[in-house]
């Protein structure tokens, strides 16, 4: 954990150029399809967002700003977690039929499944070189959160208070304590970790039925596939072509 947080903290320029980009991206071809689909555009925003950063976590940032109602808020939400639970149960599996390398995968899942429990849950199945790596690059994405929430609060001239990823400071916190307090505790703390997130995804699992598809809707719901279809395949095929930014 230790080597991953300082991995993290070591991102070059190039890294830094490249999440801009593929952030970038994201969102435009987000709001393009969302115009052609007839989707409404703050919830085409929102899923963008929740597709190009953190799922769950970056519309929860980014929805109050945009003065979302309670129902662009649920259909945004829904169509991010309907994903997240196809992506738990099919990456793995199209990752070992392509027979990614773990770091292939891992920065695979980061960049292409939408909130960081998911990636760490799909990533913990195919390996631990996977799961450090996605967990790093995952996080280092949730940064983003930040300047995105700024930046959308300036475009539509809102006072909103805007809300820190804390679970990255707690990251490196763990990996810190890990490296130089030394306590026999911590299998311990993995275990329950572990634990807590399969209670976790199972609960995120629990959650998804027809009714919350219905709720969504065909429009919203084809745009979050299309976008994340487009986001999948083409983060995999740079990954599979050598590139290794962020």
């Amino acid at each position: 954990m230790a080597r991953t947080c300082t991995k993290w903290c070591g991102l070059g320029a190039a890294d830094f150029f490249y999440t801009v980009m593929g952030i970038s991206f994201t969102l435009l071809a987000g709001m393009g399809l969302g115009a052609v689909l007839g989707v409404r555009r703050i919830p085409a925003f929102l899923i963008s967002t929740g597709t190009a950063i953190c799922g769950g976590s970056a519309i929860a940032a980014v929805g109050p700003i945009t003065h979302a109602s309670d129902e662009e808020m649920a259909v945004s939400l829904g169509t991010v977690f309907v994903l997240n639970s196809v992506a738990l149960l099919i990456f793995p599996a199209i990752g070992a039929a392509l027979k990614l390398t773990q770091s292939q995968f891992g920065l695979w899942a980061a960049l292409a499944i939408h909130d960081t429990s998911s990636v760490v849950g799909a990533a913990a199945k195919y390996g631990t070189g996977a799961l450090a790596i996605a967990t790093t690059v995952k996080l280092a994405r949730a940064l983003w959160i930040v300047p995105l929430a700024l930046a959308t609060a300036a475009a539509r001239h809102a006072k909103a208070k805007i809300p820190w990823p804390w679970f990255i400071a707690l990251f490196c916190l763990a990996a810190v304590c890990n490296t130089y307090l030394p306590w026999h505790g911590y299998g311990l703390v993995v275990r329950v970790a572990k634990i807590g997130l399969t209670a976790t995804l199972f609960l995120i699992g629990s959650g998804i039925s027809v009714a919350t598809v219905k709720q969504v809707g065909h429009r919203p719901l084809l745009l979050g596939i299309l976008l994340w279809a487009l986001v999948s395949v083409g983060s995999l095929w740079l990954i599979l072509a050598g590139w290794s930014g962020l």
